[in-house]
């Protein structure tokens, strides 16, 4: 019986991280990866990110994302200017959001609200879904995103109380669990609450590592598999089936 087709919503592979991502990728494919989303989270990876969609197309997708921590406005304005531009070659805005664990000052969270609710409306005129950073911030962020009426939504390694997670899936939004979930007690008390049908597979490659101080690949998305099938006492196939199901409703790849 052959592994189903794994889908990783969330890797940064467009990064210098990754100067052997040719063999990073085809481990990927030999494990049974079908479709990577690769992020950015500044305007300066966009020029690999597109090149490495248009060297794999049907395999590498691309979110565009503005990195909380960065307070510029001329760097938002760079990022808007992409995304404007580039519409036909996104599947997706993020990683966007909230961080307070590096960002402590009350007029610079303030900044990086301003940011976030502007990226947000960016997605719902545009009818694109948003990938979502909330370090450290995990209710705040919520509240924004329904404040500003944010339907396609994916919480990627959202670190919050499992019980806030639950309520935002009864409103139909997606939670990514990355890999770090095989030691991760957070993730893996969200994961026992949240239904399987608000789930997805992530990596956070290079971070989040199911293996503590090693590069993380999007191969190792099976971990996070194996580990909700261990939680949630279901086959692992299932998980893949309903996480795949759950990546394609909300991407909905060209």
């Amino acid at each position: 019986m052959g592994i189903d087709p794994l889908i990783d919503v969330h890797a940064h592979i467009s990064t210098s991280s990754y100067p052997d991502i040719n063999t990073v990728l085809e481990r990927a494919k030999s494990a049974g990866v079908e479709k990577i989303i690769t992020c950015t989270t500044d305007p300066s990876e966009f020029l690999m990110a597109k090149e490495l969609i248009s060297t794999y197309p049907g395999f590498i997708y691309l979110t565009l994302g503005f990195d909380p921590a960065i307070l510029s406005e001329d760097k938002y304005v760079e990022f808007q200017s992409i995304l404007s531009s580039h519409l036909q070659l996104i599947t997706g805005i993020g990683e966007v959001g909230l961080d307070h664990y590096y960002i402590r000052d009350d007029l610079q969270r303030r900044i990086q609200e301003k940011f976030f609710r502007a990226s947000i409306r960016v997605a719902n005129s545009t009818g694109l879904p948003l990938v979502i950073h909330s370090r450290s911030a995990g209710k705040k962020t919520l509240e924004v995103l329904h404040s500003e009426g944010a339907k396609r939504v994916l919480m990627h390694a959202f670190d919050g109380k499992a019980s806030d997670a639950l309520e935002a899936s009864k409103k139909g939004f997606y939670f990514s669990i990355p890999a770090s979930v095989v030691y991760s007690e957070q993730k893996q008390k969200m994961v026992k609450l949240l239904p399987l049908e608000a789930m997805m597979l992530e990596t956070d490659s290079p971070v989040l590592s199911p293996i503590r101080g090693e590069r993380n690949e999007p191969a190792n998305i099976i971990f996070s598999a194996k580990k909700i099938s261990e939680i949630k006492n279901i086959p692992i196939k299932k998980v893949i089936e309903v996480t795949s199901s759950n990546a394609l409703d909300l991407f909905q790849f060209k």
